[in-house]
């Protein structure tokens, strides 16, 4: 008789494009979360929190690049009798879902209805460095709104949130512009075939890369890019490009200038001027609040989601530097974006519902905080109650159980207490600040020994042997003080 096959061991391994989070991390975003939610509810937006599976058709096709939604989600047909079923998948970001629930709830939803939300999302997409298949998104949103003091309101918002977090006035700038303006400028340059506008588009969203004079030459008859590859132009007259290029290079010294090189970009265009209208209201409603162009500023250069907003668009960006993999200097970058859509409720109702918002990128803002050092790598870990003494855990217990109702996070050690040293190792890796100690003579003493683990490792580091008579990192104390002592000694420590 055969013997049976021995099943292989599945590999302990994330799958590709996917990562785990530990303590710190889970801590340090639930934090930034909270501050950030905290903003949002200031400002009187409520909370929402939608299924994170939505069904294929209400996701749409607002995915970048692909002609078939599911291409972009995870995916999978529920199957029904027949064979046939609806085809489902995960989230791909909280905006898609927020116009199903509007659609679905809008009766009873006030109008406008502001929501934030904060979650992961997945996107099937290939990972690589730094980018993911599931990550958190937190968001806010105004659906119902037309006036564009909603879209102030959300850059002053955006602004706040991210001095709420620790970015400091100096080391961000949120940044305006309209996909309005954009649309007169390519009437302005006269060009009517479908096919030659989206190129005009594609290239004005590489003028970061390329600069203006990469992108005159796009424009043209192209290009050698840096791996010598000759890329072919749009095919456009100096005349015909003169509009785009204005466009792009219309920032001014102040939003007065800017706006005025921006009616001279659009020429007579009707939608272009009244998308430079609505950039100058939106300046004059941030300027009445306080929020002046240290902090947000209309700029032309800002280009997002063509296919997809439909007025103001809006990126924060953080201006300092750090050092790349390589350790050259480069600016940290956008964090955070949005702008209006009014055609997204649409799908559902057939009737055109303005909406506008923002999305915050919790990890990357993460990521610029630890890169400034704003951040610690690591959480402080709880106090270690050691055991000295299996027989007494319900004593060591008793202890835990005061430093917690002290509002203090405590943990008895539960693995093998046969090893003291052992124990001081544990505590050590979980970071723990504090260890208590009471073995048989002081129990018999009615003391308890309280260690200091933080000062105790700088001493052994730095210390000479008299720094360490004056400055004890153990000390002994009533029982009756454990929580007294314990609670000192973490003030001191910060």
């Amino acid at each position: 008789m055969a013997k049976p096959k021995k099943q292989p061991r599945p590999k302990a391994e994330t799958p590709k494009g996917f990562r785990d989070y530990f303590g710190a991390e889970v801590s340090q975003r639930a934090a930034m979360l909270g501050q950030i939610a905290g903003v949002y509810h200031r400002y009187g937006f409520d909370a929402l929190e939608s299924s994170a599976v939505e069904t294929v058709e209400a996701l749409g096709k607002f995915l970048p690049d692909v002609d078939r939604p599911n291409e972009g989600v995870f995916a999978w047909q529920e199957a029904d009798e027949t064979g046939n079923g609806d085809w489902l998948a995960l989230r791909y970001d909280l905006t898609a879902p927020l116009a199903r629930v509007y659609a679905q709830h809008r009766n009873d939803l006030p109008t406008p209805y502001r929501r934030y939300a904060m979650g992961p999302v997945w996107r099937n997409e290939k990972p690589g460095p730094g980018r993911f298949r599931q990550f958190y998104q937190c968001d806010a949103d105004t659906v119902g709104a037309p006036s564009v003091a909603a879209d102030a309101e959300i850059c002053a918002m955006l602004a706040d949130c991210l001095e709420e977090v620790g970015i400091p006035r100096g080391d961000y700038i949120v940044r305006v512009n309209n996909r309005k303006v954009l649309n007169g400028v390519l009437e302005a340059t006269g060009l009517v075939d479908a096919a030659q506008r989206d190129a005009v588009l594609r290239t004005i969203d590489k003028f970061d890369k390329v600069g203006e004079s990469g992108v005159r030459e796009l424009l043209g008859k192209g290009r050698l890019d840096a791996s010598g590859a000759y890329i072919d132009g749009v095919g456009l007259s100096d005349e015909q490009a003169a509009p785009v290029l204005a466009f792009l290079t219309s920032k001014g010294d102040d939003t007065a200038a800017t706006l005025a090189n921006l009616r001279a970009a659009i020429g007579g265009s009707e939608i272009g001027g009244k998308g430079v209208d609505e950039l100058e209201e939106i300046a004059d409603l941030l300027a009445a609040q306080g929020y002046g162009p240290d902090r947000i500023v209309i700029d032309p250069s800002v280009v997002r989601g063509l296919g997809y907003y439909t007025g103001p668009v809006f990126e924060a960006e953080l201006t300092f530097e750090i050092l790349d993999e390589k350790g050259r200097k480069r600016q940290f970058g956008s964090v955070a974006g949005g702008g209006r859509y009014d055609d997204l409720v649409k799908r559902f109702t057939g009737q055109e519902v303005p909406a506008t918002g923002v999305s915050i990128g919790v990890d990357r803002l993460l990521a610029a905080l630890h890169a400034k050092g704003r951040i610690q790598s690591h959480d402080t870990g709880p106090v270690v109650v050691t055991v000295m003494d299996r027989e007494r855990m319900a004593d060591y217990q008793q202890m835990v159980g005061e430093l917690r109702a002290a509002g203090i996070r405590a943990e008895v050690y539960l693995g093998n207490p046969k090893n003291f040293g052992n124990q001081l190792k544990y505590a050590d890796k979980r970071n723990s600040p504090v260890a208590v100690i009471e073995g048989g003579d002081e129990k018999a003493k009615g003391v308890v020994q309280i260690k200091d683990l933080i000062l105790g490792a700088e001493i052994a580091e730095n210390a000479t042997l008299e720094e360490w008579k004056e400055r004890p990192s153990q000390f002994e104390v009533p029982r009756a003080q454990l929580v007294e002592k314990v609670r000192e000694i973490l003030g001191g420590q910060g």
